[in-house]
């Protein structure tokens, strides 16, 4: 790939992600994604050269041309992963343009629910839905799926319940208190769209990231802050509760799916 290539794919993905941006933070506002875009604090409408992605952050010094309230850096940060998500897609499918658009859209969902899940510990049904209907699309248009037909197929068809599953159990087992139904949810689209070996690859990586950062967040808590909310909690710290889950699915997902982390191979090793 020249430096023309990487410059058009990250432009482009940077729109898409300034427009995933619009969606997280517009969806059940009762705010449509076609209206005009305004600032959050004082509502003044923004001008074509104020939604420049990334660009016009940067210009602005993080901070509104008209109120000077200081803009989330969750508008740049979406778009910056956007845009590299867009590149590592290409490189990985830029002989079948298929399979890249299709991704792309996969991962432009994943990144919604992300930051929706983030904000409001929930995960929209409908971008959930979506998401895996599309990975079951996905299943016959996988070439290592149309390579071992029926085999390959009926292998990855498996894989999303498979996924789910111990999702599932977890939420019945402890009445939504650990991880939330929409987790299971997402895990079916994420195996269809991983097949078996992945797919346990990122239920290990997922328990063992989420593991990591909880515990780091209830001794910041804890010891750093201990006014704040979660210390009034004495340290109990759930998986639904404070911190959501989905978004360690997610990094664990991109973690096998764009780097080829492959937990099962170390095992066996």
């Amino acid at each position: 790939m020249n430096n023309l290539e990487l410059f058009l794919l990250f432009a482009f993905g940077s729109v898409v992600g300034s427009f995933l941006n619009v969606v997280s933070l517009r969806y059940n506002t009762g705010r449509s994604v076609h209206g005009r875009s305004g600032c959050a604090s004082c509502g003044a409408q923004l001008r074509w050269y104020e939604l420049i992605p990334i660009i016009s952050f940067l210009y602005q010094r993080g901070r509104c041309r008209t109120c000077r309230s200081a803009i989330s850096w969750q508008y740049p940060l979406v778009e910056i992963l956007t845009g590299l998500l867009f590149i590592f897609l290409f490189r990985l499918y830029r002989d079948d343009l298929r399979l890249f658009f299709l991704y792309a859209i996969e991962w432009s969902l994943l990144i919604i629910i992300l930051v929706y899940d983030m904000r409001h510990k929930i995960i929209p049904d409908r971008f959930v839905y979506s998401f895996s209907a599309i990975t079951l699309l996905s299943v016959f248009l996988s070439p290592e799926s149309i390579i071992a037909i029926p085999e390959g197929v009926w292998q990855a068809l498996f894989a999303g319940p498979m996924l789910a599953m111990p999702f599932a159990l977890l939420w019945l087992i402890s009445g939504g208190k650990w991880v939330g139904l929409g987790d299971a949810k997402l895990s079916l689209g994420l195996g269809w769209m991983l097949g078996v070996t992945k797919s346990i690859s990122v239920f290990l990586l997922s328990f063992w990231i989420g593991a990591i950062i909880s515990v780091a967040i209830v001794l910041f808590e804890r010891y750093c802050t201990p006014h704040s909310s979660l210390s009034r909690t004495h340290g109990r710290l759930t998986m639904k509760g404070e911190v959501p889950f989905a978004p360690f699915l997610i990094l664990g997902t991109g973690l096998v799916f764009l780097f080829g982390a492959d937990i099962v191979a170390l095992f066996l090793w």
